[in-house]
């Protein structure tokens, strides 16, 4: 059996691994013409993403990568700090760069393809078989075609034109990686705070080094080659405006921010819902299938998952039973997460009435809070051995 993989950025690789313990030759088709490093900021590892790349044999290699992330504080303009929470196993601080280094490495060490300058067009289910059409004119036959491409899939249009399209969460994204940060350690907690005008989270490791990012509300989208030309240097400026009120290291933090080294990335968007995942043989994986806002934290934990449990689908079952099953697996779970993270940045996007009473309410919250109610986004397992039967 062999499987065509859209995508080569984080979730694609996974998949690619996935497939291959599965059972299928797979290989990767990636529409960027070369090797993107360097690119992106920081995103969290939780622990039932950890749990996926173990299936994978991938937890210890993207360990290796991470910085712990020991509990999460949030607090107030003020500094103060109105809850936390962690658990063990922690959460790992990556950078998508690294990771996406890592995994792609890695899934060519094992032997799968991953081709550059590759970009689709179309596909065609011919019923014993797909057929993906590149735009060099070339054409591939596969048994199955993944779409791992992202919130703006090819694929998702393929399988349903009317698919919807991403929505803009009324912020901004920004971040940095800091070698000195001339803040004291966090103690391995990221610290996420409501600002006066706008979202900050930092983690600040025992030598110094760290790193922040920014959610910066603002009414209309850009996108992230609209973002980024406006030069690092105005951006800097602009933040280091907006946190000037708060009593948190925000302001010194960007001030002392190398714009070299400052990641623009635009509107943070997501997918509420996509009706179809898959058609015939074509499904979809990670973002393209169920797109998070990065205020979810598990976007890429998400995707894994998801990798892992249609590769599992797909070693038991025919492959339209394999869809339907591995989809009754997923939706509810993921599309309950985007919407805790739409909430989130409702509240991040608010304006000044909105932020008055989400800082009087928030403490509130936090004092009556049950823990348990957060616990079932890690707790999630796949049981890989446990062999499907039906969908």
């Amino acid at each position: 059996m062999r499987a065509i993989v859209i995508g080569g950025g984080i979730g694609g690789p996974v998949a690619a691994m996935a497939l291959r313990k599965a059972g299928f030759e797979a290989g990767v088709h990636e529409r960027h013409g070369r090797v993107v490093d360097g690119a992106g900021g920081a995103l969290s590892i939780a622990p039932n993403g950890l749990q996926a790349l173990e299936v994978l044999g991938l937890a210890d290699l993207v360990r290796s990568i991470g910085t712990p992330m020991t509990a999460m504080e949030l607090q107030t303009w003020t500094g103060r700090t109105l809850g936390r929470f962690g658990g063990e196993p922690p959460q790992l601080l990556v950078w998508r760069a690294d990771l996406h280094r890592v995994l792609r490495e890695e899934a060519v060490r094992r032997g799968i393809p991953v081709e550059h300058g590759r970009e689709l067009v179309d596909a065609v289910d011919r019923g014993t078989h797909v057929t993906a059409r590149f735009a060099d004119a070339d054409e591939v036959d596969a048994d199955v075609l993944v779409g791992a491409d992202g919130i703006r899939s090819t694929v998702r249009r393929i399988i349903d034109p009317d698919a919807p399209h991403p929505r803009y969460a009324g912020l901004l994204g920004f971040g940095a990686r800091m070698a000195d940060t001339g803040e004291p350690s966090t103690g391995g907690a990221m610290r996420l705070v409501s600002g006066k005008r706008a979202f900050f989270g930092y983690q600040v490791g025992a030598d110094g080094s760290g790193g922040w990012f920014a959610n910066l509300p603002r009414a209309t989208p850009l996108t992230t080659a609209q973002a980024r030309a406006t030069s690092p240097e105005r951006w800097l400026a602009l933040l280091a405006e907006t946190f000037a009120p708060d009593r948190t290291p925000a302001a010194r933090m960007v001030a002392a921010t190398d714009p070299a080294d400052l990641v623009v990335t635009g509107a943070l968007e997501d997918v509420p819902g996509v009706p179809r995942w898959s058609r015939g043989r074509l499904v979809l994986v990670g973002d393209a299938a169920h797109a998070t806002s990065p205020s979810s934290g598990q976007g890429a934990s998400l995707a894994f998952e998801s990798a892992v449990q249609l590769a599992r689908c797909l070693r038991d079952l025919p492959h339209e039973e394999a869809f339907r099953a591995y989809e009754s697996l997923r939706r509810d779970r993921v599309e309950r997460i985007i919407a805790q993270a739409a909430r989130t940045n409702r509240a991040k996007a608010a304006g000044p009435v909105g932020r008055v009473l989400r800082d009087a309410l928030l403490p509130l919250a936090f004092k009556f809070a049950d823990p348990a109610k957060f616990t079932w986004q890690f707790d999630h397992r796949i049981e890989w051995d446990e062999a499907l039967v039906h969908a």
